[in-house]
């Protein structure tokens, strides 16, 4: 599902902020991204959900080398990705439904189908109440609830999350975290950026540690 062999990476003519990254991830793998704020996680799910590339070494993705990649082959691989970003990036004109709702509409799901689907999924997130709400009217929590359930409601290949506990209680957080084991117990490829020790010590998963842009000894079997 994803290789990292000798990977660095730069922003301009900067430092390297990943250094030497070398990792196999198995399809239907379950890993934690572990580090200090600056560690270099937020980078390194960018190179895997393809909005940096690397300065050095080799990624493949689903079996390919993301570097052979033409720009009309793109959209097709980033489809089989979910993202949950720090920042959430819904859409505040729309509604939570309907921020949830667009990956199946962008699909062409039967609104039937779609109804039926986000309802639940707002339901199992805490947002039944929420369903028309906009969400500059959402608290921070409710919005990276929203946020998630958008990622996670076409089922992708690989859920990459980003710090996705961050805005929300501990009850919430581990919650949420059931919701990721859930999709990975269908097949789903789960990768989660987080500096909450505490949250990943709860769930028997591997580990990959960075410290300053270099993937330390993780503290369970990585792959590696």
């Amino acid at each position: 599902m994803i290789r990292f062999e000798n990977v660095g990476m730069r922003y301009g003519a900067g430092p390297e902020v990943l250094s030497d990254i070398s990792f196999n991830l198995e399809p239907g793998a379950f890993r934690f991204v572990t580090g200090p704020s600056g560690a270099g996680k937020s980078s390194m799910l960018k190179l895997m959900y393809l909005a940096e590339k690397p300065s050095r070494g080799l990624i493949q993705l689903f079996d390919r080398d993301v570097s052979g990649l033409r720009r009309n082959e793109m959209p097709a691989l980033r489809r089989q990705i979910g993202v949950v970003f720090q920042e959430f990036r819904l859409l505040d004109h729309l509604s939570a439904f309907d921020n949830v709702a667009l990956p199946l509409r962008v699909a062409g799901m039967p609104e039937d189908v779609i109804a039926k689907h986000v309802t639940e999924l707002l339901s199992w997130v805490g947002l039944a109440g929420q369903l028309d709400a906009r969400p500059v009217t959402l608290s921070g929590g409710q919005q990276q609830r929203v946020a998630i359930a958008r990622a996670v409601i076409a089922r992708p290949q690989l859920l990459l999350a980003d710090e996705p506990t961050g805005n929300v209680d501990d009850a919430i957080a581990v919650r949420l975290l059931y919701l990721f084991e859930e999709l990975n117990k269908v097949g789903t490829t789960i990768v989660i950026a987080t500096h909450n020790e505490g949250l990943v010590s709860h769930f028997d998963y591997p580990v990959l540690h960075l410290e300053d842009g270099i993937l330390t000894t993780p503290s369970r079997d990585a792959g590696i």
